[in-house]
């Protein structure tokens, strides 16, 4: 397991310099820069901006530079954002952006494994069809139309939870749903062939053959082998669930992380896009290593392989 542990992370380095190094020159060759929308300025003016950001530099030298700077652990200041560094903004966006999250892969998950196991214990059935059908038009239906729509229902028809803001458990129903759907979508259908599956086992036969309870044999023997499908899921999911995040924080106003890249990324600021897209794959790695960590202390040949 430690060398596991330590192949990924070593594997994550080269991924992060490609990653750093394509995000760094697109950026920077893509129209626009930092200053456009900003009021009109003097020439003189915007070249002692440019020169105080080392913006007049040529590029091989302002990356080169940025690198020692990422090896300190800084990841410059924000073009944007007077007075806050890079690090300030993600640190105070970053847990709003993992809470919203957590709460849509607990509501996946229920969610999910629940309907997924009703289905594969009743196959061919209405208890069947039903919730794989509700699956389809999760998956087909986008997130940012799910959350106008919720919002419209809840919100302003109905009125019972908050259209926007993060204050509140009430004010995190409509975001969490509207992200976790799609991935409960994802997790049922995954759960449903994987419970397929091991049903169809020979030790799932001798247990009901000995007597044993639906409900004892499916907790204790048939769940562990049916979410392995689910489990290796959960690396992509976490990813989408961060980058999903980006339309689900700006349609329900969200001061998250996901928010914050979008802004940066229409206000040209590139040192917030570097550092946020670098912390969101650096975060996404590690997720992967920690599914295929769980997967390996959970099947024993994943281990020996």
């Amino acid at each position: 397991m430690t060398r596991l542990i330590v192949r990924r992370l070593c594997e994550a380095v080269p991924v992060l310099f490609v990653i750093v190094t394509l995000v760094f020159f697109m950026v920077r060759l893509a129209p626009g820069g930092p200053f456009d929308t900003e009021r009109k300025v003097s020439p003189e003016v915007l070249a002692n901006l440019q020169a105080y950001y080392g913006l007049d530099q040529p590029l091989h030298v302002q990356y080169v530079r940025y690198l020692g700077q990422l090896l300190r652990g800084d990841l410059g200041p924000s073009f944007k954002n007077a007075g806050y560094s890079v690090n300030e903004l993600i640190g105070l966006g970053i847990p709003v952006s993992l809470e919203l999250g957590l709460y849509a892969l607990i509501i996946a998950l229920i969610i999910g494994i629940t309907s997924g196991v009703i289905a594969a214990l009743n196959q061919n059935t209405a208890h069947d069809y039903a919730p794989m059908v509700l699956s389809m038009a999760g998956i087909c239906i986008p997130n940012f139309v799910i959350g106008p729509v919720l919002a419209l229902i809840f919100s302003l028809w109905l009125g019972w939870l908050p259209v926007a803001g993060w204050e509140g458990p009430a004010s995190k129903v409509l975001p969490s749903v509207t992200l976790g759907v799609a991935y409960a979508a994802y997790v049922s259908r995954l759960t449903r062939g994987g419970m397929l599956e091991v049903l169809s086992q020979d030790f799932i036969r001798t247990a009901r053959a000995k007597g044993m309870s639906e409900a004892r044999m499916v907790l204790r023997h048939a769940l562990k082998g049916g979410l392995q499908p689910v489990i290796s899921f959960l690396g992509p999911a976490a990813a989408g669930l961060l980058s999903g995040a980006f339309v689900v924080e700006t349609i329900f106003q969200i001061p998250g992380l996901g928010r914050l890249f979008i802004q940066s990324a229409f206000n040209r600021d590139y040192t917030m896009i570097m550092g946020t897209v670098l912390f969101y794959a650096a975060l996404i790695l590690l997720f992967n290593l920690v599914v295929d960590v769980v997967q390996s202390r959970i099947d024993p040949r994943l281990r020996e392989r």
